[in-house]
């Protein structure tokens, strides 16, 4: 959903911040504030710099027992196998005790690492405008303001070609329906993130909202418009459909890749 000027930005023209605490509804306020209660317990200010929530909760326009609960975690050092551990019996202990959340997930990386040239228009951009603080001192103060300009595209979502390799050997690997559903989530919603910014400076402004998203590049390829809104919609609301997902994988995401490193090129490859 847009904000500021009607294309997510703030008056200078700099890509505006998503989401905040007082977006929160109702139903979400006590999984995050039990969230934030293991954080801080768990991890400690030995270990964690600052932690972040992003997606639809923080952004108010979560759906109860379909959304999920997504976090960030910066730490002081890399993150290391311990960590992921302490992260993911926290994911599990929140799914549990939370009915109004489709899960929990914790992504971790290191707070020095955001300011290095590699991240500093991928995570970082991901922390000062896509991320709402929940605990410890805003890094965000210290990244740049974002324009949306091909850099940002690159940086955010030119590997897509590296990627799809992957999500072919996991739909080949899914055995149930819920497996299918949860790569058709993750497939589809990468799909539109993508094919949003490929249109990103050209349209000039910022959005999250899957929908949106999926409209604003329809404009500018019409021809695939279609797919791009049944990506949204396989993205908002998942489905184990096997068709769905050969045509997220195999048809609009090759040609959504040759498409994006034509316009954008191709982002370094990560060590």
């Amino acid at each position: 959903m847009t904000s500021g000027t009607g294309r997510g930005l703030n008056p200078d023209g700099t890509i505006a911040r998503e989401g905040a605490r007082d977006r929160l509804q109702p139903a979400f306020v006590p999984v995050v504030d039990v969230a934030r209660a293991r954080i801080a317990e768990t991890f400690g200010s030995s270990r964690l710099h600052s932690a972040y929530l992003y997606g639809s909760v923080p952004r108010g326009t979560a759906t109860p027992g379909v959304s999920d609960l997504d976090v960030q975690l910066a730490l002081r050092a890399e993150p290391t196998e311990a960590d992921r551990g302490d992260a993911a019996a926290i994911e599990a202990a929140l799914d549990r005790a939370f009915p109004q959340i489709d899960g929990a997930g914790i992504l971790l990386t290191s707070a020095r690492g955001l300011f290095s040239e590699r991240e500093r228009h991928d995570a970082g951009f991901f922390i000062a405008c896509l991320c709402t603080p929940l605990l410890g001192d805003d890094l965000a103060e210290q990244l740049p303001r974002y324009r949306p300009t091909t850099l940002l595209a690159r940086e955010t979502n030119g590997d897509l070609a590296r990627v799809l390799p992957r999500r072919r050997t996991e739909l080949a690997e899914a055995a149930t329906d819920a497996d299918r559903r949860r790569l058709g989530r993750r497939v589809a919603r990468r799909t539109v993130r993508t094919g949003f910014t490929l249109v990103m400076p050209r349209w000039g402004g910022w959005t999250s909202d899957l929908e949106e998203s999926a409209e604003l590049f329809g404009r500018y390829y019409p021809e695939r418009a279609a797919q791009m809104r049944r990506a949204a919609s396989t993205g908002r609301a998942p489905a184990g459909d096997r068709a769905v997902l050969g045509m997220l994988i195999e048809d609009l995401g090759p040609w959504l890749a040759a498409e994006y490193t034509a316009v954008h090129g191709e982002k370094a490859p990560r060590s």
